[in-house]
């Protein structure tokens, strides 16, 4: 059960020595400047925390090399861990992980289904950590391959995080807490984290979540930009600092575009963790706030648990390798244009470069094959395991009269069309069927779109029209229907600013809200959708 501590077991056992190599610092005291002091012992503090830390990532490098040089035994493994955990009439026998028994004993399911059936129709408590050796590798291997793409992100005081939850799957002990940050890690109020933030201008990395949470952080720093302001010049949470009061104003007088080099000129890469309904959310963040800044994310998370590895900063995309131990990872074909669905999943060793595939999760914690719905591309391989790359999510499609409009066809569309609107920047969008509404009024059904925008206060009924010309060109089932009357023209909603903010913070409310949190690009309950509704301005 606590085998996924055993990488972490140097960190404790040095833990004594690191306390010896305080005792010099702490006898100085009364020797030197109090100040003096206290940064030699920072320092000292940091030069260990690394040092254990890059043991620690050295030993998960070469774990990491052994398990994909051989994939086959090493999921096996991760299928015989997940089950000895649970066992009952529908699992298989203990000590088989022959694969054609697992599979008839456990058939494919969805994540929703398979959760309600395990819990009488109520969602499981969602964690924001996960567990296993993915979550730890992710975690140390990323911080090693962060610092050699940005060599002095991790130096004392060179990072912040602006939200309750961390970027990184796995949280570490005592060296985590030492390298870098410049705000407590146990400080859970946002708006506490993004004021320790802002004053401190020499900051190289800023952490976030994910991409959606960091976006409401700007949105809100934009709101709030004089309170804050005036919280720093007095000093509320620390010393004033009335000259830093003054760049705070100055910075976002400018405007939203290129506002975070502005606010810390050092500043380098932004870290938050991928997950579905990220993308945009990214290109918003790159294309104004965050503009001329690299973005990492250290890992891929689904609702069950990490399934990718990012040891490639450098990349502008993320490019995740699939780990072959736990959680369990199956891959399930998705062949374009495909009649029937495939029913037969792939292991890791199996994928082919260019496929496509939806990621199949078997946890110890819920011992089902879950479809996650989400689809990978394989684009390489490392060793005997495949390196993907996120497309798109299987759930988040539109369909009135049987066409199905998938999340990437639609954001596509989407995208073009608002790059025929002059001045306009995307921050998001969610879609509705109008059948969810009630709103064909006696027309067809039609596609019901909200979109929150910045360089732009109103839509013409030309440029709306725009959307459902790129969906005819992106989709020739959805133009078909157009010309024969059968589906009515996609309906555009320009909604207020914030709009998106209150509504995720609505979704995050909700029992059964997943971590990490995925924003939905289809909504199918109707109060959500009418709460959107009240939101709109154009």
């Amino acid at each position: 059960m606590l085998l996924w501590l055993l990488p972490l077991l140097p960190l404790f056992l040095l833990l004594p020595l690191f306390l010896l190599l305080l005792l010099p610092p702490l006898a100085m005291l009364g020797q030197r400047s109090q100040n003096a002091s206290l940064s030699w012992l920072a320092s000292l503090q940091h030069c260990v925390a690394w040092r254990v830390l890059c043991w620690a990532a050295t030993w998960q490098q070469q774990r990491l090399e052994q398990n994909t040089r051989h994939v086959g035994q090493s999921q096996q493994q991760a299928l015989m861990q997940c089950l000895q955990k649970a066992q009952g009439p529908l699992y298989p026998p203990r000590g088989s992980t022959d694969m054609r028994i697992f599979r008839n004993h456990l058939p494919l399911t969805k994540v929703s289904q398979a959760q309600e059936e395990e819990n009488g129709g109520q969602e499981p408590p969602i964690s924001n950590h996960y567990h296993g050796e993915a979550s730890l590798q992710a975690t140390l291997l990323g911080l090693v391959a962060l610092n050699k793409a940005y060599p002095e992100v991790l130096a004392p005081g060179s990072t912040a995080r602006v939200t309750p939850t961390s970027p990184w799957p796995s949280p570490l002990p005592w060296p985590g807490h030492v390298l870098g940050q410049v705000s407590l890690p146990e400080t859970t109020d946002p708006g506490a984290q993004l004021l320790e933030a802002l004053r401190s201008p020499g900051l190289r990395a800023l952490e976030a979540g994910t991409a959606v949470e960091l976006l409401d952080v700007f949105l809100a720093l934009e709101a709030d930009g004089e309170e804050l302001a005036e919280a720093i010049a007095s000093g509320t949470s620390g010393v004033p600092l009335p000259r830093r009061a003054a760049e705070l104003r100055k910075a976002l007088e400018q405007g939203p575009r290129g506002l975070a080099l502005r606010l810390w000129p050092k500043l380098q890469v932004v870290v938050t963790l991928d997950a579905g309904g990220q993308a945009e959310a990214v290109a918003a963040l790159g294309a104004l706030w965050c503009q001329g800044l690299a973005f990492f994310s250290p890992a891929y998370a689904a609702s069950g648990g990490v399934v990718g590895l990012n040891l490639w900063p450098e990349q502008p995309r993320g490019l995740y390798l699939l780990s072959p131990g736990a959680p369990f990872i199956e891959l399930l074909p998705v062949e374009e244009g495909a009649q029937e669905e495939a029913t037969s999943t792939l292991l890791l060793a199996e994928a082919q470069r260019d496929k496509e595939y939806e990621l199949v999760l078997t946890d110890h914690i819920r011992l089902a094959r879950c479809r996650l719905g989400d689809v990978v591309q394989v684009v390489g391989a490392y060793n005997q395991c495949p390196i993907v790359r996120f497309i798109y999510r299987l759930g988040q499609a539109l369909g009135v009269r049987g066409e199905v409009t998938g999340e990437k066809v639609f954001s596509e569309a989407l995208g073009k069309a608002v790059g025929q609107w002059p001045g306009a920047k995307l921050l998001d969008h969610v879609c509705v069927e109008s059948s969810i509404l009630d709103s064909s009024e006696g027309s067809a059904p039609h596609y019901e779109v909200f979109v929150e925008l910045r360089g732009l206060r109103n839509l013409s009924e030309e440029s709306r029209d725009k959307l459902d010309h790129c969906l005819q060109e992106a989709s020739p089932h959805y133009k078909s229907l157009r010309f024969r009357g059968s589906v009515g023209p996609a309906r555009v909603h320009l909604v207020g600013q914030g709009a998106f903010r209150a509504l995720r913070t609505t979704l995050a409310a909700c029992p059964s809200s997943s971590f990490p949190p995925e924003m939905p690009r289809v909504l199918r309950h109707r109060h959500l959708a009418q709460f959107l509704q009240r939101r709109v301005v154009s």
